[in-house]
């Protein structure tokens, strides 16, 4: 992805926040600087400044999402309407963890990109709004990079959302409780399990889901 003229370099980090804290793209697309709570540097000598921990985590708070619906359907004559989250009050947000991997590829991208805190964490080229055909385009570019002519035509990884399915799936997988995996990807239970269902083979984990 870092190698795809010209948004690509900008494009690593919205998709890590795909993959591995599952944000949907619009929820994406809404985030602001500001939402991205790094942990404190560690103290190194003097001679060596602060750095990361390998093991520092960071979390992203999910405020309002930017789905694409055309200027002739927002208030505001841009493409993007602005939404609250699915299944939340007005106003209301939630709170979803960041691996170490996504943690240093968001430090990086801030010191790269970054704006000020009320600046959308992810722009186009020229800081506008970031389109979604910029994004799908370069998916699909470094999908044909990456993969077999085989696995270009399959359905592996053809959509950006399915980044959001593999960091669920791999939750799920990993044994973290169904009531926290929907509570990050701001699901109800019985909406992940359905989506959800043919994840894991064991049916003892969704029957205790089901009733806990």
């Amino acid at each position: 992805m870092r190698a795809q003229p010209a948004s690509g370099p900008r494009l690593v980090a919205f998709f890590g926040v795909l993959y591995y804290s599952g944000l949907r793209p619009e929820e994406a697309v809404g985030l602001r600087c500001r939402d991205v709570e790094f942990p404190a540097l560690a103290r190194n000598d003097e001679a060596r400044p602060s750095s990361e921990p390998d093991d520092a985590w960071a979390e992203l708070h999910i405020r309002s999402a930017r789905p694409d619906a055309g200027r002739q359907w927002t208030d505001d004559g841009t493409d993007r309407d602005r939404r609250g989250l699915k299944h939340r009050a007005e106003g209301e947000s939630r709170a979803v963890p960041c691996p170490p991997a996504l943690a240093a590829l968001l430090r990086d991208y801030l010191a790269e990109f970054g704006g000020a805190p009320a600046d959308p964490l992810f722009r186009g080229v020229q800081s506008r709004s970031l389109a979604t055909i910029t994004y799908r385009r370069a998916w699909d570019r470094a999908r044909e990079v990456a993969l077999t002519d085989e696995e270009y035509l399959s359905p592996l990884a053809r959509r950006p959302y399915d980044l959001r399915h593999a960091c669920l799936s791999t939750w799920l997988n990993g044994g973290v409780a169904a009531t926290q995996v929907a509570e990050w990807a701001g699901h109800s239970v019985e909406v992940l399990l359905r989506v959800y269902a043919n994840c894991r083979s064991d049916p003892g984990y969704v029957r205790q889901a089901q009733v806990g």
